[in-house]
């Protein structure tokens, strides 16, 4: 497919300083796309992101939603709000008695798919429509 994969570029601890870096090291490599992985630091740094990303037009998918509200591009990620809902239920569970180790362990099977179509038109891509047609949500 002619996708090159490049691991992080982010060392730790992970501060503004070093994202900077990594976006002053991504803008000279030629990066075409970034996929902002799970890491709590990238949640907390979520704005600085997005702003960075913005600042060298790359397009940006990240695994919580909140980025995409902010800006990024999109978003493919568990929704936290049934996952949140199916912690309350366990939780309810074991308070009633249950033992922890007789409640099944939860693999989430529900996922959003946003996209942020100002994010897309000001980077100039054009999203397909069948992308479009499969977004849970597309922010206008």
């Amino acid at each position: 497919m002619g996708i090159s994969l490049v691991g992080s570029l982010v060392d730790e601890p992970m501060h503004e300083v070093e994202y900077r870096r990594a976006f002053a090291s991504i803008s000279q490599e030629g990066v075409d796309a970034i996929l902002v992985s799970t890491d709590p630091d990238n949640f907390s740094s979520r704005r600085l992101i997005v702003e960075l990303a913005g600042k060298a037009r790359l397009p940006t998918m990240f695994p919580w939603r909140e980025p995409v509200e902010l800006g990024g591009l999109m978003v493919y990620a568990t929704d936290f709000p049934d996952l949140s809902r199916h912690a309350a239920h366990q939780i309810d569970q074991i308070l009633k008695g249950t033992s922890p180790g007789e409640i099944p362990v939860y693999q989430a099977t529900k996922f959003e798919f946003v996209i942020n179509l100002r994010t897309a038109k000001a980077l100039g891509l054009t999203v397909p429509p069948g992308l479009l047609a499969r977004a849970d949500e597309v922010i206008e």
